[in-house]
């Protein structure tokens, strides 16, 4: 069954898979989504004989039907090979009554990578079915973790420039540097004044800007995006859940067509809607919770109903985290609306004019499959420490959140299904809020190289090398800019002025 794609808000309709890919996003400013849901073809006691790789390429199938097998066996094979550290790509591991399922054994040591190794190779396969001929620039606004992940994809790629937008003062000092030290010749980082909510505002507007795309395509250039707007980047991340149920099967810890819940740290939506989308393939899910920070935009929206995102921005622990306008959620808002793209579009001009819309009882009645639940910075450092003390594991303050709210919901709702936490940043990544959790007069004077040796004691897990690569290599990206010199910035940047 071949899938086409529908923009959220009507202006496009039957696109395939590989054009999708290639736009990010849709002419109209809306989000592309497949038309019907496809239906997992194999059963779950043969996912559970699979390695990795074809297990990814059994789900991805589903979706990206107009990419002949043996274009897209190639990309899954050059993605998930000898860069993960791991031979699983996403082991799980027993910790606080849950599974773990350790997401960022990749080359930037944060679950981006386990999208972000294949999207290159889905856009440039796609470029050529499609006849391309022009310069992709991939332009993304990033949190923290996708800009150094989706850099390192496409460091050098032929065909393709990309620019990374981040918050100056709004990302932690690892992933920061992560960036400002990324090699490649096609690769540029601009750290704006401001927060991300305002850099991936202003990626949209420019995404939306057709004078702008009139003048690229001048030049031969045209815009894609790597957040996880971009359907390329959805897709694979809906594979890591059935692998993580694949395993619990495997391991005889369910049984096939038993239930897990799965709890996931969220800020863009983006990594719960592939696990919701895993569901509507078919993966036995019972609740999806979704776990905030003290940004709890998305936790008030599953309590009310209303999503309003006038209120202060909080720089927390867990800076991944920290945004006001979760743009995946639009996807959901479509489809518990009955993929009614009028409406949709309506809501989401609420959201850009007054900074908050309502959705009606009908559509919160479709959103019972979700549970919201948050953590407060004292909260999420205890959840730290605690695991530390008991289980000997450690986590990075994302994933401290999702297991706080793990406890919170099983406590409140009695429901001991068993639990999958997405675990998306190595603690390696955090290192002083970890130390600082675990023993702050012990580490909190300790320099960053210090915490560094510091963790490797405490977790007796080795220094990675994204860790190792970044400590003496030198700052190549040094440009800063307010929001509105973000189309300037680009336009510099690609040789148009």
């Amino acid at each position: 069954m071949q899938i086409l794609y529908d923009s959220t808000r009507g202006g496009e309709t039957g696109i395939l898979a590989s054009q999708a890919v290639l736009n990010g996003l849709a002419r109209d400013g809306g989000l592309y989504v497949p038309s019907s849901f496809p239906r997992l073809d194999v059963s779950l006691e043969s996912l559970a004989e699979m390695d990795y790789r074809e297990l990814a390429f059994q789900v991805m199938k589903l979706f990206l039907t107009d990419y002949t097998e043996e274009e897209l066996r190639n990309c899954i094979n050059h993605a998930y090979d000898d860069k993960f550290d791991v031979p699983e790509i996403a082991p799980l591991h027993r910790a606080d009554g849950s599974w773990f399922l350790e997401l960022f054994h990749g080359k930037t040591i944060a679950f981006k990578d386990m999208a972000l190794s294949i999207l290159p190779y889905l856009m440039t396969t796609a470029a050529k079915k499609n006849h391309i001929k022009n310069e992709i620039c991939i332009l993304t606004a990033t949190s923290g973790d996708t800009g150094k992940a989706a850099m390192a994809g496409f460091a050098n790629v032929p065909g393709t420039q990309i620019i990374v937008f981040f918050p100056k003062d709004g990302v932690s000092p690892v992933q920061k540097r992560q960036m400002v030290t990324q090699k490649g010749e096609n690769t540029h980082v601009v750290a704006i004044n401001g927060n991300f909510d305002d850099a991936q505002t202003g990626v949209k507007k420019l995404f939306g800007d057709r004078e702008l795309e009139k003048e690229m395509d001048r030049h031969g250039i045209q815009f894609s995006s790597a957040n996880s707007i971009n359907i390329g980047r959805l897709v694979p991340q809906a594979a890591y859940y059935v692998y993580a149920y694949s395993r619990l099967v495997k391991a005889g810890e369910i049984q096939a067509g038993d239930p897990i819940n799965v709890t996931v740290p969220t800020g863009n939506f983006g990594n719960i809607l592939a696990a919701y989308y895993a569901k509507q393939i078919g993966l036995p899910i019972h609740k999806l919770i979704c776990a905030s920070n003290e940004n709890k935009v998305l936790f008030d929206f599953f309590s009310t109903g209303v999503y309003d995102r006038n209120r202060p921005f909080i720089l927390t622990s867990s800076p991944s985290m920290d945004i006001l306008v979760s743009s995946n959620l639009e996807r959901l808002i479509y489809l518990i609306d009955g993929c009614d793209a009028e409406k949709t579009a309506k809501l989401m001009a609420s959201l850009s004019g007054d900074g908050k819309y309502e959705i009606s009882p009908e559509m919160r009645k479709k959103l019972e499959d979700f549970y919201g639940g948050f953590a407060d910075e004292k909260t999420v450092a205890e959840t730290i420490s605690d695991i530390y003390r008991k289980d000997q594991y450690v986590i990075d303050p994302h994933t401290a959140v999702a297991a706080a709210v793990a406890r919170q919901y099983r406590e409140k709702t009695g429901d001991h299904t068993p639990m999958v936490i997405a675990s998306t940043a190595s603690p390696y990544k955090f290192a002083r809020s970890v130390l600082h959790a675990i023993d702050a007069e012990k580490y909190d004077s300790m320099s960053d190289l210090e915490q560094f040796d510091a963790l490797h004691h405490v977790s007796g897990v080795e220094i990675p090398e994204a860790i190792e690569e970044i400590k003496n290599a030198p700052v190549r990206h040094k440009t800063v800019a307010d929001v509105p010199e973000m189309k300037s910035t680009v336009c510099r940047m690609l040789g148009l002025q």
